[in-house]
């Protein structure tokens, strides 16, 4: 008999990257249902994962690996995506308070699109016709979503500006984490940003927001879920992933947080799905698979 092979780094990281992009697909849910505003949402949902992230690193990580031999310029280059990470939450939370799940999560996640029209005005690299394809499909399948021309200026169109401002955001948060896993481990990562996202979380909070503290043993178990299976779950076997796949692949394949939060909001928070969002999510994602062959 031959004995069964082990998986490889590569398929072990294709399954978490799937378990994170499932993990996160349940956080619209949480902020809906919280009882704080969506910035002290956001915050908690930060602040609460730093406890089983530390204990994580107590046990994984190996003494060697550990930040005694840090830089002052290690320490602020893993607290970069912190940044990024605090403005796509900020921004998201916000938008899920004013459009629906589906809309917000399926517009937080052209960040693909956002990678590559970034290189282009930024860094010069002219795209590819696949993605000057990807992104006109993107954009019919948002005026689909919407209902028509008319639905770009209904009462959702904020929170909608908003989900497609912190997709810009995540992708930034996506790009740093795939070149800081070529010096340091996934924990460090993990760590690093969710420390400075949540002082950054914090500073917001306190300025803009009054309800920071829910009132109820429910309200907590929402934020405790929030920030255990989205934060800690979610985005720690993301994380992981990028270590073994490319940051354009991860982008791609986490593309069924959409579609899990979509199905969730319709079970839990009778969210409907009409026809037009069905026929214009599945426009966007063919745009965005498309874009991403360049």
């Amino acid at each position: 008999m031959i004995a069964a092979s082990k998986k490889s780094p590569a398929h072990i990281a294709i399954i978490a990257l799937f378990l994170g992009g499932v993990a996160i697909g349940t956080s619209p849910i949480f902020v809906r249902l919280s009882e704080t505003g969506p910035l002290a949402t956001a915050f908690w949902r930060l602040a609460l994962a730093l406890l089983p992230l530390m204990a994580f690193d107590k046990m994984f990580i190996k003494p060697e690996a550990k930040t005694e031999d840090f830089t002052w310029k290690d320490y602020f280059a893993l607290g970069i995506p912190g940044l990024f990470l605090a403005g796509d939450l900020a921004l998201w939370h916000a938008a899920l308070n004013i459009t629906t799940v589906a809309n917000a999560t399926l517009l937080a996640n052209m960040a693909p699109i956002f990678v590559a029209a970034g290189a282009w005005i930024f860094l010069g690299i002219r795209p590819s016709r696949p993605f000057v394809i990807g992104l006109i499909l993107a954009c019919i399948g948002l005026v689909v979503l919407k209902g028509g021309v008319a639905g770009l200026t209904d009462g959702q169109v904020k929170g909608d500006g908003l989900a497609l401002i912190a997709a810009m955001f995540y992708a930034g948060y996506i790009l740093f984490l795939g070149k800081l896993r070529a010096k340091f481990t996934a924990m460090q990562i993990m760590l690093a940003s969710t420390i400075s996202a949540s002082i950054a979380m914090l500073i917001v909070s306190v300025a803009f927001e009054t309800n920071l503290f829910p009132l109820t043993f429910y309200g907590w178990a929402m934020l405790i879920g929030l920030a255990l299976i989205t934060h800690a779950g979610g985005q720690g076997l993301i994380t992981y992933a990028l270590a073994y796949l490319p940051a354009s692949f991860s982008s791609l394949t986490l593309l069924i947080q959409p579609v899990v939060a979509a199905i969730l909001a319709w079970l839990i928070l009778s969210e409907p799905i009409g026809m037009m969002q069905i026929i214009g999510g599945i426009i966007i994602i063919c745009g965005i698979l498309f874009a991403r062959r360049s």
